[in-house]
């Protein structure tokens, strides 16, 4: 169950990338990100709310109370996805799609050497095999970028992106750890709460007082739907960690499997360019997901 969970997480995931580089497209980054951060606050606040009081049994939608310990540990949490998003968001608005969302793609590549560092995850053939053909894409990414006038070495938005996957990868084995012991909605509820009160200082601080002489804020109706997307594809990702047996290293490379949508998008939709030699990138992620679904079986 907990792979099927991975690959709809993953398929959402790619609905959320679209949403979010349209959105982006000529407009405010910061308070686009607090836009994002408060109404996934808003979509999870009435559970923690009904549940307070009594009026959710059922154990899949219930916020359980916790101490002052475990929430300062999801403080810790929103602090690290809000510093990937950052970075994240600021690299989608400058680079294509079918750049960025390649990229972070990598990012289980990186989940991989710390899960097998610091939660002894043992992989098989196929796993391996999967994960050294993502590595292979990444490589000949770089190589498809320069058509575009994109070094990977020099340009600041790839280091972003490359920043993002990273912290990423610190959060993903993060989230193993608080799912050992905390349940999903426990975790989901109250980090995206704190991440909305973190990125309103941000904005406050960083934006509010240059706002007249930076990019203005622009409303879209994309907007709303990146919280929607990504409140959802979450759930099913805390559902599938939080199953017994489940892999974090193959989850992060299953949701990863992203790319697939937000490459379609950026293919049909937004008219990127150099699409050919991508789409050869993104057959190789197809492989190394395939064999990581073989592997997992």
């Amino acid at each position: 169950m907990w792979v099927a969970l991975a690959f709809m997480s993953a398929a959402l995931l790619g609905c959320y990338d679209f949403c979010k580089k349209v959105s982006l497209k000529e407009n405010a980054v910061i308070p686009v990100l607090f836009l994002n951060t408060l109404f996934s606050a808003l979509i999870f606040l009435p559970f923690i709310v009904l549940s307070h009081a009594g009026e959710i049994q059922t154990p899949m939608l219930f916020v359980p109370d916790a101490g002052l310990k475990v929430h300062l540990l999801l403080v810790l949490k929103a602090v690290i996805v809000l510093s990937s998003w950052i970075c994240g968001y600021f690299a989608m608005k400058h680079l294509p799609i079918t750049i960025v969302s390649p990229i972070q793609a990598t990012r289980p590549v990186m989940v991989l050497l710390g899960a097998l560092l610091v939660f002894g995850e043992q992989l098989n053939l196929y796993q391996w095999i999967g994960v050294s053909v993502a590595i292979v894409s990444f490589l000949l990414l770089g190589k498809s970028g320069k058509r575009e006038g994109i070094d990977f070495v020099h340009n600041r938005w790839v280091a972003l992106v490359i920043a993002a996957a990273m912290l990423g990868a610190v959060s993903a084995l993060y989230d193993k750890y608080l799912m050992s012991f905390l349940a999903p909605m426990l975790v989901q509820s109250w980090f995206n709460l704190y991440q909305a009160l973190l990125m309103a200082a941000v904005m406050l601080l960083l934006w509010w007082p240059t706002r007249k002489r930076t990019t203005p804020l622009r409303w879209r109706w994309s907007i709303p739907l990146i919280s929607l997307f990504l409140g959802v594809a979450d759930f099913c990702y805390f559902s599938a960690l939080a199953e017994e047996g489940a892999l974090i290293a193959v989850v992060s490379m299953i949701r990863r499997g992203s790319v697939i949508v937000s490459f379609a998008f950026g293919a049909m939709i937004l008219r990127e360019k150099n699409l050919k030699s991508k789409a050869f990138d993104l057959l190789l992620i197809l492989i190394g997901l395939f064999f990581l679904y073989l592997g997992s079986k």
